[in-house]
């Protein structure tokens, strides 16, 4: 898990509210899942963009997971404008999983 921003302090902030967010058919959020790619935050705009990716292009819930990182990124930023780009380059695997999400699923 290794989540690019320009800003870590927010960056932070963004990730622990996205500790809550779940891929529902795996059971595992999408930090420790290693969906974030990269969280920016434009202090001018008042803007973030971050992206992020599912464990395959045809995930059913490919939807509910984007909207639910863009509420949770709402949640955490409530002043600033949300842009959750989706991106399937780099592809997802299983590398991606941080250790605490090994442990879950093997678990």
């Amino acid at each position: 898990m290794n989540v690019i921003s320009n800003d870590q302090i927010k960056c932070a902030i963004a990730l622990s509210g996205l500790y809550n967010v779940y891929d529902p058919e795996i059971g595992l959020n999408v930090v420790d899942l290693g969906l974030i790619y990269q969280i920016d935050f434009d202090e001018t705009e008042k803007r973030i963009d971050a992206s992020m990716t599912l464990t395959t292009q045809f995930c059913p819930m490919g939807e509910s997971i984007n909207s639910n990182v863009t509420q949770s990124l709402m949640n955490s930023f409530p002043e600033w404008e949300i842009h959750v780009n989706l991106t399937f380059d780099p592809p997802w695997n299983h590398s991606r999983i941080s250790p605490e999400g090994q442990e879950f699923l093997n678990g």
